[in-house]
């Protein structure tokens, strides 16, 4: 994040461009700034997908809110979530308007836009995780969500899982895509760097474990399978919900609550494609339609991959993919295997190519301070993360 963070504020453009720049003062070649575009098309495909299950979660918070939850019949519950997957005109609909509430945001520009509705869409996120939360945690299994989160089952670790605990990780604060570079670039000089990587890791790990104690007692006190999936949120939880008093309102607003989360993510990965285009001279309104017409069209793939491409295993040949739709496989490209990918191509950059002098200075860090990360970067951060992407089988 650091790095990213660095490159941003001294390149002053977007992903690309900004690290190409930054290559460019150091006497590097410009190749360097595939890396950025890397980094453009990796959002762009999680965004085309991202989509499609913020869309799922307008459905129900615009459903519950107008049907309730529909009772505590399992059958029922799991063909309500059926009937949504099954019907992809449905889907399309909800993922051009998830779309389009992204987009009309980001159209705004930077501070009107995405800071002023970030500025109001935090504040609901937080204040509905901390109702959702007490509700939670009053009416479900305190005691079993605590040993669920905070125990540790050697049992359970691989090569395999810390791969996908790196995607998640890099995913969950936006780095190894280069959004950080993107973001970076609109900071002034006064801001501190290393604050802002700070609050960030920390605030994001504060909002994921409130979440876990809003989610998981509900799903503990009722039995169910914590790791069911987007089953747990569109299936296991509306049946939670529906047993325990005041269910319904809960759940409207947990449905809310996700596409609150959902959107907030939505602005910072569009603003990636459309930083690059309105840096080639394109209006902003018109990058930002143009962004979002594409990446709506990607994302029918993974609306069909739910109804009538469902059967359909492209890589069937391959044991790792034998079971994989459309859908898992653009989850598994992305996460698993392009932002690692990204992360160590930063990695690498700042570590060997760039001046060292260049990161303590945008960082504000002492020369031992700068020793050590230049350290990390270039030997312990590619190393580590090249072993997990490598060997997704091992463990």
């Amino acid at each position: 994040m650091l790095v990213e963070f660095a490159i941003g504020r001294r390149g002053r453009a977007d992903a690309a461009y900004a690290i190409i720049a930054v290559a460019a003062a150091a006497g590097a070649s410009r190749r360097w700034g595939l890396c950025g575009l890397l980094g453009v098309a990796a959002a762009f495909i999680i965004l085309s997908y991202y989509s499609v299950i913020g869309g799922w979660a307008i459905a129900y918070a615009v459903n519950t809110a107008l049907q309730g939850l529909g009772g505590a019949d399992v059958r029922a519950v799991q063909a309500r979530f059926d009937a949504l997957l099954a019907a992809p005109l449905t889907m399309t609909a909800y993922h051009l308007v998830f779309m389009a509430a992204v987009a009309f945001i980001v159209a705004g520009g930077v501070s009107k836009g995405i800071e002023a509705a970030c500025k109001i869409l935090m504040p609901i996120l937080i204040g509905l995780i901390v109702i959702i939360g007490l509700f939670s945690m009053t009416q479900g299994d305190l005691a079993a969500t605590w040993r669920f989160l905070f125990s540790i089952d050697p049992g359970h670790m691989s090569l395999r899982v810390a791969l996908d605990a790196v995607g998640l990780g890099f995913f969950s604060i936006g780095v190894g895509f280069s959004l950080m570079i993107t973001y970076a670039a609109y900071a002034g000089a006064e801001v501190d760097l290393r604050e802002v990587a700070i609050v960030t890791i920390l605030g994001d790990t504060a909002v994921s474990m409130a979440a876990g104690f809003a989610v998981f007692p509900v799903v503990f006190a009722e039995g169910l399978d914590p790791a069911a999936g987007s089953g747990l949120m569109f299936v296991t939880l509306p049946l939670a919900f529906a047993k325990i008093p005041g269910g319904t309102i809960a759940a409207v607003g947990f449905f809310v609550l996700l596409v609150v989360a959902a959107v907030a993510s939505g602005l910072s990965m569009m603003e990636m494609p459309v930083a690059m285009l309105t840096h080639r001279g394109w209006s902003r309104r018109r990058a930002t339609i143009a962004a979002a017409a594409a990446i709506w069209l990607c994302g029918l793939p993974t609306v069909l991959s739910f109804n009538y491409w469902a059967t359909w295993h492209p890589f069937a040949a391959v044991p790792l993919f034998a079971d994989a739709t459309v859908f898992d496989l653009l989850d598994h490209l992305t996460s698993n295997m392009m932002l690692p990918l990204g992360g160590i191509s930063l990695a690498l950059f700042a570590g060997w190519t760039l001046p060292p002098q260049l990161l303590a200075d945008e960082i504000g860090i002492g020369p031992r301070a700068g020793r050590l990360l230049r350290f990390l970067l270039r030997y312990i951060v590619p190393t580590c993360v090249a072993v997990l992407a490598l060997f997704p089988l091992a463990g």
